[in-house]
């Protein structure tokens, strides 16, 4: 597969051009991301169904499967309905559905595309049923399952996992099942990311098991998130594995261990604009409109402020770290007795963020560039990609 043709803005450029603050792709290090998992779930004999709310782009989801449609995850209807347009037709939308956005669910299913909805109640059940009916046509529709006490869901053994299933069975519409160890995202050693995986699949296989007893079919058992993706060593009883961030990955999961932070493929561009030596500051063009204020790392052994500091070229500068951002100011000082490197105003940085899909979701595109292009001058943008809506 090669990179998708350049777009403007962008092409010609090298990152020393556009105004700041702008996000940066490495698409050489996206696709070693999207292979390693690729190969896992080959190695787990599961099919691969990546999340694309991460990155919302058509053109990353086309370095997923050289090129041609996959399977995916998206986290809204508009995001359904983009990729819809850009030619996939096996969409799972996993968040809980509500009875006002059946209209457009059916709509994409007369379009010819297969889109799986989410519920964990009798009440989602019986007018998705019930819509099913009306429309003449399958609502394809998975019950969420709860294995760590995260968000929504029902817990494997709750009486109304099968009723539910009864419900939607009848009605021609039950799917399977699906659970993600939100979780995960706290657990700190591979041990304990091992264990969060295999509780996830065993609480989804669980919940498979006792609808199937209860005569129910069972076609799907969905499970994943980044962290348990990568730790899971015994997927039996699964047919689905699904993760989003993994594609860029960010500060979090270097911080638990799941990648290092050269895999890190999203960063933000800024430029120094002021200095405050009397407070150890240096100021920069990217405040939180530019990273978000996900502050995720603050939990973790090592909390990384908003961002670690690199160069233009990616190279981490000793010591620097984004430790502050109002709207469009960001802060950086430098920590564990660094010293604050001479930066003149009009040096451009790098921000490597704690949450890439917080960070990606604050701009329309992303310039990209190929970290194995060496070059005497900045990197140079191979191509401009554009963001899906994700509303």
């Amino acid at each position: 597969m090669t990179t998708p043709p350049a777009t403007s803005p962008g092409a010609g450029q090298t990152l020393a051009d556009p105004d700041t603050p702008f996000a940066v792709v490495d698409v050489h290090r996206t696709r070693r991301n999207i292979e390693r998992l690729a190969a896992r779930a080959d190695r787990l004999a599961v099919a691969l169904r990546p999340h694309v709310k991460t990155a919302k782009s058509l053109d990353v989801a086309a370095l997923l499967h050289h090129g041609s449609s996959c399977p995916i995850t998206v986290s809204t209807l508009a995001e359904a309905e983009a990729f819809a347009d850009g030619g996939y037709t096996d969409i799972t939308y996993a968040v809980g559905i509500d009875p006002h956005k059946l209209p457009r669910v059916v709509a994409l299913l007369r379009r010819g595309v297969t889109l799986r909805i989410l519920l964990d109640s009798t009440a989602q059940a019986e007018f998705v049923a019930e819509a099913s009916r009306r429309a003449g046509l399958p609502i394809p529709t998975q019950i969420e399952i709860d294995c760590d006490g995260h968000r929504g869901g029902l817990t494997p053994d709750a009486p109304a996992i099968v009723e539910i299933g009864r419900i939607l069975h009848d009605a021609g519409c039950l799917d399977g099942v699906l659970t993600h160890a939100g979780e995960s995202y706290f657990a700190p050693t591979a041990e304990e990311q091992r264990l969060a995986a295999k509780n996830e699949r065993d609480t989804a296989a669980t919940a498979a098991e006792r609808l199937r007893a209860a005569g129910l079919p069972v076609d799907t058992v969905s499970v994943g998130s980044t962290p348990t993706a990568h730790a899971a060593e015994d997927l039996t009883g699964v047919t689905e594995l699904r993760a989003g961030n993994y594609v860029f990955f960010d500060l979090v999961m270097a911080g638990l261990g799941v990648c290092r932070i050269e895999d890190l493929a999203l960063s933000v561009v800024v430029t120094v604009i002021g200095h405050r030596p009397e407070y150890g500051w240096i100021v920069t063009d990217g405040g939180w409109m530019a990273m978000s204020r996900d502050r995720g790392t603050s939990v973790q052994a090592q909390d990384q402020g908003y961002g670690l500091v690199t160069d233009l070229y990616g190279t981490l500068v000793p010591g620097l770290v984004m430790t502050a951002a109002s709207q469009e100011h960001g802060t950086l000082t430098a920590r564990d007795g660094a010293q604050l490197p001479d930066l003149p105003v009009g040096t451009r940085l790098r921000i490597l963020p704690n949450h890439a899909c917080a960070t990606a979701a604050q701009h329309q595109g992303y310039h990209v560039i190929d970290s194995t292009r060496t070059t005497n001058t900045a990197p140079a943008i191979q191509a401009f990609w554009k963001r899906v809506t994700g509303w």
